[in-house]
């Protein structure tokens, strides 16, 4: 009987040693699982920061970029006069220019503005629009329709230029041949009140109306 009972007892205990050795596995199994849970989570962390400070360094670097095809002009005079100015770009980028400037807060003028009224709204920061007799209808009615939904715009017609349709801001000048050059939207969004502006936050309205 003290055998048996003996037996028992051993073969209870080494049960539950292995018990206890199956749960110590298992625990040391769960913390491997956790640590490199961790890691993994950790690593993925890290590695998004550094592509999420990449890609806002791309997008600088891209927005620092000109727009393909446009040019450049510095050391513009900014001087007020009350006289016509002969500008050395068609239509004018920058220069000495009329004391009021034109209003230029989403405005769509179908007819010839005074370019000396124009320039100073470039020197708010305005991005001023034109387009020729090549221009197309459906061209100018795009181009028209954005302008009315873009502070610091202006369109307007200039029958004195090279290419049927151009975008001047003060200091640069990008010309197109059609409304949907994707060159244009970059053009707005690179220099309405863009970093060119001698005058940022300088009113749109308050001025002229052509």
């Amino acid at each position: 009987m003290g055998s048996k009972t003996k037996k028992q007892a051993e073969a209870r205990k080494a049960r539950l040693e292995e018990m206890r050795r199956a749960e110590q596995a298992r625990e040391k199994r769960n913390r491997l699982l956790a640590i490199t849970a961790s890691a993994v989570i950790l690593a993925a962390v890290v590695g998004g920061g550094w592509y999420l400070v990449d890609a806002a360094n791309e997008k600088q670097q891209a927005k620092a970029a000109p727009v393909q095809g446009e040019k450049s002009w510095s050391d513009l005079s900014q001087n007020h006069v009350d006289k016509q100015v002969d500008y050395p770009m068609s239509p004018a980028a920058g220069g000495d220019h009329n004391q009021s400037w034109l209003n230029c807060d989403a405005e769509v003028y179908t007819k010839e503005v005074p370019e000396e009224s124009a320039v100073h709204s470039l020197e708010h920061g305005a991005v001023w629009v034109t387009y020729n007799g090549k221009a197309a209808d459906a061209d100018v009615k795009a181009l028209s329709d954005r302008v009315a939904k873009t502070p610091y715009t202006f369109i307007s017609p200039y029958k004195d230029q090279s290419s049927p349709i151009a975008l001047t801001a003060w200091g640069h000048q990008l010309k197109v041949d059609e409304a949907d050059d994707a060159r244009v939207a970059e053009f707005l969004d690179k220099y309405v009140q863009g970093p060119q502006t001698p005058e940022p936050g300088a009113a749109c309205t308050g001025g002229s109306t052509a």
